[in-house]
């Protein structure tokens, strides 16, 4: 289970273990760190909304256009930042041990 480094939107470090093929979106929801997932990874919600570190964004899928929009619309209400990532559209696999994500702010 490769291990992801998390800071929560109170400033903690936390280190939560990820399942290989689930979405991380899962593991930070598991962790109990602000994610909620509300839509179950449909990529619908927003809920799940992360800045990942930018030496770890290349090795990610790229974003399909159903993340853009709904990264979009997040923009009207959070901020966005190049490493905004929706956290159900990655899928975990073993390259990813020790990535680093930043819970981005709640939507209000």
């Amino acid at each position: 289970m490769p291990e992801v480094r998390v800071k929560a939107r109170d400033g903690s470090d936390h280190i939560v273990a990820a399942t290989v093929g689930a979405p991380l979106m899962e593991a930070l929801r598991d962790g109990r760190l602000g994610i909620d997932g509300t839509c179950g990874g449909a990529c619908s919600c927003g809920t799940c909304h992360v800045y990942i570190q930018a030496e770890w964004l290349d090795r990610l899928p790229l974003k399909s256009s159903d993340e853009t929009m709904m990264l979009e619309a997040l923009g009207e209400f959070v901020p966005l930042k190049d490493n905004s990532r929706l956290s159900c559209q990655i899928p975990v696999n073993d390259a990813l041990e020790g990535i680093t994500v930043e819970i981005a702010p709640a939507v209000e």
